[in-house]
């Protein structure tokens, strides 16, 4: 059996998985417990993914899983540096395409993308990050765990809990398309590094848009993911400075005591430059008054290391709003990890743009990447924001 077939059929039968597993909550929502029938069929569904990886793994097939990566890597650059007209009838097989007919990234650059998008942008290395290779991924919550205290050698039961499924909600994956444009004499020479620059143009490009909107985006309605600041649980709670244009250590103070200790411990601040500054210029009581003591904010001794405020690391983001903006959130603080998940589907896209910018011997590269973002645990406040005075 083909690689092919084997993956196609591995798919088909995690989307059955999908099904089941969704008839499985509906009952358990509707009986208490599922049917024998359902679970049954969910049994079997695993136990044929179970054995179609293990063919897949075991290498049961004609096609060697050397040969093919590097055959598709050959043929990307080549496509990159030369475009499609130029490939062979064997390279254009190797070439990987989506049902859109755009083609798809290889591995090894498309990894060192993803591994570069970090050092571009401030959440995604602050957040959680998955990657999947569905549209959408569907979320529930259960209900807490009862505890109790006792030994059951002296008949101490335990007290059962009731784990009640919430409503599902689904994250949706959204569309990101970045531009970059390379010369046509730096593109066509042989000797340089095509992949490094690619991996550092692609990523610049898709990273700082990214990045603004886990702060600003407006959710899956505007096909955009959901930014920290923007997500209304969170807004519902914020802590507000005590005026227009300025900042206070204590409402810092408030913001680091909103957040619970579980999370605090993890937390971190995330601001405009601007706000950062102001921030800066704050002092202690030095025994002459108010504003005569030593700066509160404290440099970095480390390279790559943040600046501290109270304690806690400061990031700066400046599409994040700064103190003219009136109404608007101006800091984060909190267990960025614990409150925001970034959501990557496998599979970035390339389209090659020769004739749009050739009079300025320039060939552009547009770049489609699915990913989406969104606060997770908003009522556990692991995140709190302070909002500017109206």
């Amino acid at each position: 059996m083909e690689v092919k077939e084997l993956t196609n059929k591995i798919q088909e039968a995690v989307e059955e998985l999908h099904k089941a597993v969704e008839r499985q909550d509906a009952e358990i929502k509707k009986f208490g417990e599922p049917l024998a029938e359902t679970k049954a069929m969910i049994d079997k569904i695993n136990n044929r993914i179970d054995e179609l990886e293990v063919k897949l793994q075991r290498g049961n097939v004609p096609t060697s899983k050397t040969e093919e990566p590097k055959a598709q890597k050959a043929a990307f650059y080549k496509f990159v540096r030369h475009g499609e007209q130029t490939l062979t009838p064997e390279e254009k097989k190797a070439l990987v395409e989506d049902a859109t007919g755009q083609i798809v990234i290889e591995p090894e650059l498309d990894a060192e993308i993803q591994r570069q998008l970090p050092k571009v942008t401030v959440v995604r290395q602050l957040a959680t990050v998955r990657t999947i290779g569905k549209d959408r991924i569907k979320m529930k919550s259960i209900g807490g765990v009862t505890v109790g205290w006792g030994k059951l050698e002296t008949g101490t039961e335990i007290t059962e809990s009731t784990l009640t499924p919430g409503e599902p909600t689904y994250q949706y994956v959204e569309d990101l398309y970045g531009l970059t444009k390379l010369g046509e004499d730096e593109l066509m020479d042989s000797d340089i590094n095509l992949e490094a620059i690619l991996a550092e143009e692609f990523a610049r490009a898709l990273g700082e848009e990214e990045d603004k909107q886990f702060i600003l985006g407006r959710g899956h309605t505007y096909n955009e993911p959901e930014g920290i600041t923007k997500n209304a649980t969170l807004i519902a709670a914020t802590v507000t400075t005590a005026a227009a244009g300025a900042v206070t250590v204590e409402k810092f103070m408030d913001m680091v005591y909103a957040c619970p200790t579980q999370f605090r411990k993890n937390g971190v601040f995330i601001m405009n430059s601007a706000t950062e500054l102001a921030l800066r210029k704050l002092r202690g009581d030095g025994g002459g008054g108010a504003g005569t003591g030593d700066f509160l904010w404290q440099p970095s001794v480390q390279a790559g290391t943040p600046n501290t405020f109270l304690g806690y690391p400061i990031y700066t983001q400046d599409d994040m709003k700064t103190l003219t903006d009136t109404a608007s959130v101006i800091a984060i603080f909190g267990d960025i990890k614990s409150g925001y998940r970034i959501i990557d589907r496998v599979g970035m896209t390339v389209q090659r743009l020769t004739e749009l910018y050739a009079e300025a011997g320039l060939i552009g590269f547009k770049i489609h990447k699915r990913v989406t973002g969104g606060v997770m645990r908003a009522s556990q406040k692991p995140i709190v924001l302070l909002t500017e005075y109206a």
